[in-house]
């Protein structure tokens, strides 16, 4: 029987749960060894250290779904985690991926697409329903379309910006006179239709051109 995938479910909704239990268990080569209704209860059963891959909603009373991936990824790392949620923003998509979750599906997938998708993420693979892969696509095109608007030097002094340094800062750390900087900050202004240093941050953050504390 070493060839069954064994699984881990983490719902709290009962009847969801119950439903994933009953046609995984129809397939020769998958076996629920542990099925809870919270993150806690899951890393509190001794189940947890014989699965092969859990099943993990986001909005779980007590932890949720996101710092269950994190634990998941600290304590059990060759676990592999899909996340089944009725979440479909960018702000879950990317925090779910960033915490370790090698999946991303909306609840409402059949049984043979879930059944497939834990057969994929087993073998190495990332299921992702096709329009949450579209959302994530989308997002990565909208950056690189945004850097290519920002030349290099433009996207180094935005960087700048985001530490709260002043132009003269600015100017001395890239070797760049108060007035060559205030050039290029106009011109990022302009390319990214914004009117202060705030919103020029935000929006690079947003588009992934800079990141936090970079």
């Amino acid at each position: 029987m070493d060839h069954v995938i064994k699984i881990g479910i983490v719902e709290d909704n009962e009847y969801m749960r119950e439903g994933w239990e009953t046609f995984i268990e129809h397939e020769d080569d998958l076996s629920v060894i542990g099925s809870f209704g919270s993150c806690e209860e899951a890393f509190e059963s001794t189940a947890i250290n014989r699965v092969d891959l859990m099943i993990m909603d986001i909005g779980l009373p007590g932890m949720t779904g996101i710092e269950g991936v994190k634990y998941m990824r600290e304590h059990h790392p060759d676990v592999n985690i899909i996340m089944a949620t009725i979440h479909d923003d960018d702000d879950h998509i990317f925090d779910a991926l960033k915490a370790g979750a090698v999946g991303y599906l909306m609840k409402k997938v059949t049984p043979d697409e879930l059944v497939e998708a834990i057969r994929n993420a087993h073998e190495g693979g990332s299921p992702i329903t096709p329009n949450i892969a579209r959302k994530i696509i989308s997002t990565f095109q909208q950056a690189a379309d945004m850097e290519e608007e920002l030349s290099e030097r433009e996207i180094q002094i935005l960087n700048q910006l985001s530490t709260g340094r002043s132009y003269a800062a600015i100017g001395k750390e890239i070797y760049l006179s108060v007035d060559g900087v205030r050039h290029h900050i106009r011109n990022i202004y302009q390319k990214l239709e914004v009117h202060s240093r705030s919103e020029a941050i935000a929006k690079g953050i947003n588009k992934k051109i800079i990141r936090p504390n970079d």
